[in-house]
């Protein structure tokens, strides 16, 4: 049982008292800050418009889009109900050494278009980013149309009974001829704590009603009760690399949103000690994601999830974001450690069999840029090639206007 004097349950309670034009209560974003941003908006700073006008048209194209559920797939999961998500293992490939293809064989970094065309990862990935357009357009526009396609494609994945999702992954990421889904595979939900946000963004929309609410809390708590007791979800605890960050990031976020506030507070007052101290060396690498295939993809997911808890447990009184070891193992070292490769100051000495993308870390270096109040980030995003000027995150992490 919650306690009522609990932070997460004052969060989640304030939630459904929010309108669009007060500040939201969220896991991962600030709300304050975008209540800031909306105001700058409506008072007509230039510097926003391109970020705005494309979030814009990527919502008008969101309403067109439909719904999706895990009951669109054509096979039906080892457990015989539609309703299971299923996925396959993306770096699994048939077996060219046998006859039917099994077992199938690791390819690190060359993803199975099978993945894509037989499972329901890339459907959760499409209704993920539908709903946080949609909610994004809604918070900045006031346009109801936004929050109403959004709260549908929530109640589609989520909630209708004739298609909603079962909550558990027993049977994602399978690897053919040698399981029916691994601890491995709750690494495709990684997102659903930005969800969260989103959901707290349509706070203010008619669109969403309180019973709408409540039912995905209750979702979100059998889903995590399942990512706590599951055969899966124990084994994806003990993953000391990025599965394991996002495993973490996981549970405090969802225990945010249900009303475990303990839960949430016991494991970002851990994270510290059994993430930060473990993945990062006191020159800032990670050698758990330097030694995949994709060097440069795994080591900005990874400072990404720890972006994530460090924002996390500031809702909850823990400061991990200045959080460091005797040997300066930090998250901020993690980040300086990467700048010079993103601008091209060094070049890249460790394996990415696809093409290098510096870019991916220009959203980490604008947070890093407010969080710590520190302009040579943002000096360093002035020097990553192939950036637009219209990238959602200049809007929702948008840059302090200089005082005059």
């Amino acid at each position: 049982m919650s306690d009522p004097n609990d932070a997460s349950h004052l969060l989640v309670a304030s939630a459904r008292a929010s309108s669009a034009n007060e500040t939201p209560p969220l896991i991962i974003l600030e709300g304050p800050a975008l209540a800031q941003i909306k105001q700058r908006l409506q008072t007509g700073d230039a510097t926003l418009a391109p970020s705005l006008n494309r979030l814009k048209r990527d919502a008008d194209r969101a309403l067109l889009g439909g719904t999706f559920s895990v009951t669109e797939k054509d096979l039906t999961s080892p457990g015989g109900d539609k309703h299971d998500y299923t996925s396959i293992a993306p770096y699994w490939w048939p077996n060219p050494k046998t006859a039917n293809g099994l077992p199938y064989v690791r390819r690190d970094g060359e993803v199975n278009p099978e993945r894509d065309q037989t499972s329901d990862r890339k459907r959760l990935d499409n209704m993920v980013q539908t709903v946080k357009t949609l909610a994004l357009g809604y918070f900045f526009t006031d346009r109801e149309t936004y929050a109403a396609q959004a709260a549908k494609t929530l109640r589609a994945w989520f909630l209708d009974a004739p298609t909603k999702m079962n909550p558990h992954l027993r049977y994602a990421q399978s690897i053919p001829g040698r399981n029916q889904g691994r601890g491995d595979g709750i690494i495709e939900t990684h997102n659903l704590p930005e969800l969260l946000d989103s959901v707290a963004l349509l706070a203010g929309s008619k669109s969403w009603a309180e019973t709408d609410h409540e039912q995905l809390r209750n979702w979100f708590n059998s889903y995590l009760t399942w990512l706590i007791e599951s055969p899966e979800g124990k084994t994806e605890a003990k993953a000391d690399n990025n599965y394991g960050t996002w495993y973490d990031v996981q549970i405090a976020g969802f225990g945010l949103f249900v009303g475990r506030g303990e839960l949430a507070r016991k494991v970002t007052g851990e994270f510290g000690a059994k993430r930060i101290a473990k993945q990062i060396e006191p020159d800032g690498r990670q050698p758990r994601e330097l030694g995949r295939t994709l060097g440069w993809n795994y080591v900005v997911f990874n400072l990404e999830a720890l972006f994530n808890a460090a924002a996390i447990a500031e809702r909850l009184g823990v400061d991990l974001w200045n959080f460091q070891t005797e040997d300066n193992r930090s998250i901020r070292k993690g980040l300086d450690w990467l700048i010079p490769f993103a601008t091209g100051a060094k070049p890249w000495p460790y394996k990415q069999i696809s093409a290098f993308q510096p870019e991916k870390l220009a959203p980490l270096l604008r947070r890093a840029a407010l969080q710590y109040r520190e302009p040579s980030y943002e000096q360093a995003i002035g020097k990553i090639s192939k950036l637009n000027g219209d990238e959602r995150w200049r809007l929702i992490y948008a840059k302090i206007p200089e005082s005059k």
